[in-house]
């Protein structure tokens, strides 16, 4: 059964729309009642508890602050560079298909770009808080890129539709949304930024993707 999962997968990144093709997979998932588990390698999108924006990035590049490219908060679901890869950290032994749990550190690698989500001390454009940003690629990541898993309530490990946060390693802020938009290039699409402290917009929850199968232990 994992092994088909899989293989429906590998089909859809292949030869599937990505806007269409991914989130059906996440869709048949949950229609089975089944507790989808978010491992390694699995491919989604990260929506904003409040507002059910989706976490979004683009060959934008932020015209203040550090000039690397902006990440915000999009309105529409069906936009395939909402799409995020789940990645453990820089010499990491966890593999591909190992669960993951609170209080872990992860990456989070831009589908479309391979840019990390990443944050710094740099001022956000619109309300001044902590810039998030993608940078990087494949070969290149850094501590900048590292965030820690958060489950809200009593869950140990990270499923799907589970309220989380992200907190950021290195300026130990919260990824934050809020309803402060852009008017200009990124018209419509609202403020991603870093706060210290824990408020209600800090939540997010997996939403559409890929979840790949757990890795059973031998």
């Amino acid at each position: 059964m994992a092994l088909g999962f899989f293989s429906l997968a590998l089909f859809l990144f292949l030869n599937l729309d990505l806007d269409n093709g991914l989130a059906s997979v996440a869709s048949a998932a949950t229609s089975e009642g089944v507790e989808v588990q978010i491992t390694y390698g699995t491919v989604l999108k990260l929506m904003h508890e409040r507002t059910k924006f989706r976490l979004h990035s683009h060959e934008v590049p932020y015209g203040s602050g550090s000039g690397q490219q902006s990440v915000t908060g999009f309105p529409s679901v069906d936009d395939s560079n909402s799409y995020w890869i789940v990645r453990p950290p820089i010499e990491s032994s966890a593999k591909q298909g190992d669960t993951i749990k609170s209080g872990a550190i992860i990456r989070l690698q831009h589908m479309r770009t391979k840019k990390w989500l990443h944050s710094h001390l740099h001022a956000s454009p619109i309300s001044g808080n902590l810039e998030v940003s993608c940078f990087g690629g494949d070969s290149e990541s850094d501590t900048g890129d590292f965030w820690r898993l958060i489950i809200e309530g009593s869950g140990k490990t990270w499923k799907q539709d589970q309220r989380i946060r992200l907190q950021h390693v290195d300026t130990g802020a919260y990824l934050h949304s809020h309803d402060k938009k852009y008017s200009r290039i990124a018209g419509g699409q609202q403020e991603v930024c870093g706060v210290r402290e824990k408020r209600a917009d800090n939540v997010w929850l997996a939403a559409e993707g890929v979840y790949l199968p757990v890795t059973s232990s031998k």
